[in-house]
């Protein structure tokens, strides 16, 4: 049985990831390698950044102290949606599984950002709060292409 916080936290957690998926269903492989111009960097890179935020906070549930400084390099995974697509499975049954697997103990406890601690508890929510910002970015690169956003983002974010 889940503990407290995935009881009533999993599902707003669920939903939320699920919105990567909504993204990579209408992206093909051509689509990732999208800039809106400047130097913003490729819609491929911005997944693959978002990937890199998941994992930190993957193993700020694991260690209890949190750092960004993990970097995928996996050939072709800012190119593939497929390849995009696998990797976000694996995070997020990683990541809810350790959050599944807390104990009402862990819960209460706090994780080390760098500068300041945030309750493990409260730290989900923040990782929600990056996938929106995530979702908020890909969205302008969704509307220069002319591609149709998602129910849900709609609904969401934008």
């Amino acid at each position: 049985m889940p503990n407290s916080f995935m009881q009533e936290f999993g599902p707003l957690l669920t939903g939320t990831q699920s919105m990567t998926y909504q993204l990579l269903d209408v992206l093909t492989d051509d689509d990732l390698r999208f800039t809106p111009g400047g130097t913003a960097m490729t819609l491929g890179a911005l997944c693959r950044e978002m990937g890199e935020v998941e994992h930190s906070y993957l193993q700020s549930f694991k260690t209890f102290k949190q750092d960004f400084n993990y970097r995928n390099t996996e050939p072709g995974i800012e190119t593939s949606v497929e390849k995009l697509r696998a990797w976000y499975k694996a995070l997020d049954a990683e990541l809810n599984a350790t959050l599944e697997a807390m104990s009402e103990e862990d819960l209460k406890k706090m994780i080390d950002r760098g500068g300041f601690s945030l309750a493990v508890s409260a730290q989900p929510h923040v990782y929600l709060q990056a996938l929106l910002i995530f979702f908020g970015k890909a969205s302008i690169y969704l509307r220069v292409m002319g591609k149709p956003l998602p129910q849900q983002w709609q609904d969401w974010v934008w």
